[in-house]
């Protein structure tokens, strides 16, 4: 199996599209995870720059997210807004999509009309969509995601359980078989170590969290392990700025630096995962 590393852009919003592109392979990392900011000129920039890195490298990894932040709307007003936005994807050639889908307080039935709105979405333009773990989402919490994994059975999933650990206060210990069930749908993850309290420890590598790595590690390689047959597969090391980094009071100094951590982090799983 080739395991693809890619670079998260949440965090790097200061550079343009060039320069990031530039950071990402600097650092050798394999593609690039990114929300593209709705902004023309960087847009304008992204695509080109994009298209520059696939033609020095024609296995350069893209992949696009759907993010909304909070918004009052009903969830009719959210699909055609998350399809609307999942359409003007489509020119960038993405290698698939990672979309926060829907919200933890609609309702079952409407969330799975969402979920078949985007499904369609990928059917039509032959796009791979892949639904995230998060907080917020219909994927929230693990049982609740196993009703509608029991609808969709062919629905693929990111796998970032360190929001789960959040949910359940927990660094889900007594939720192993669930998670045994959500593996085979997990087609992409997000490496970020949590806590029981926080989506993301200060640093992973910092000896007070040896469990807690040892923990997130486990899990990522029996998601690895189980989809062995798969020619490739993608992980993006998605430490985050603040506020899921800590930073100090006052000063706003975060704990730790981010672009070292995630770099650090996948060179820890080059090492680690089999």
């Amino acid at each position: 199996m080739d395991l693809r590393y890619l670079y998260p852009f949440w965090g790097s919003e200061h550079l343009n599209a060039s320069d990031f592109l530039a950071l990402v392979k600097a650092k050798g990392f394999d593609g690039i995870e990114i929300n593209v900011p709705k902004d023309s000129i960087f847009e304008t920039n992204f695509y080109d720059a994009l298209n520059k890195a696939r033609s020095f490298n024609p296995n350069f990894t893209c992949v696009l997210q759907q993010v909304f932040g909070v918004k009052i709307e009903t969830p009719e007003a959210y699909t055609l807004k998350v399809i609307r936005r999942l359409e003007d994807m489509v020119h960038y050639r993405p290698n698939f999509i990672n979309s926060h889908t829907g919200k933890d307080h609609y309702s079952f039935d409407d969330n799975c009309r969402i979920i078949e709105a985007i499904e369609n979405f990928s059917i039509q333009h032959n796009i791979p969509v892949y639904h995230e773990i998060h907080r917020g989402r219909f994927t929230f919490h693990s049982t609740t995601t196993l009703k509608y994994l029991e609808k969709f059975p062919e629905l693929k999933l990111v796998g970032d359980f360190s929001h789960w650990c959040v949910v359940s206060e927990s660094l889900l210990q007594d939720q192993q078989e669930a998670i045994q069930k959500i593996i085979p749908h997990v087609s992409h993850l997000h490496a970020r170590v949590a806590t029981e309290q926080a989506s993301q420890v200060n640093s992973p590598f910092a000896p007070e969290w040896a469990d807690h790595l040892e923990r997130f590690a486990n899990i990522w390689q029996n998601t690895i392990s189980y989809h062995s047959d798969k020619e490739q597969f993608t992980i993006t090391p998605e430490f985050g700025p603040f506020p899921y980094m800590p930073q100090m009071p006052f000063t706003q100094e975060p704990l730790a630096n981010q672009e070292e951590v995630n770099t650090k982090m996948r060179d820890y799983l080059i090492a680690r995962l089999k």
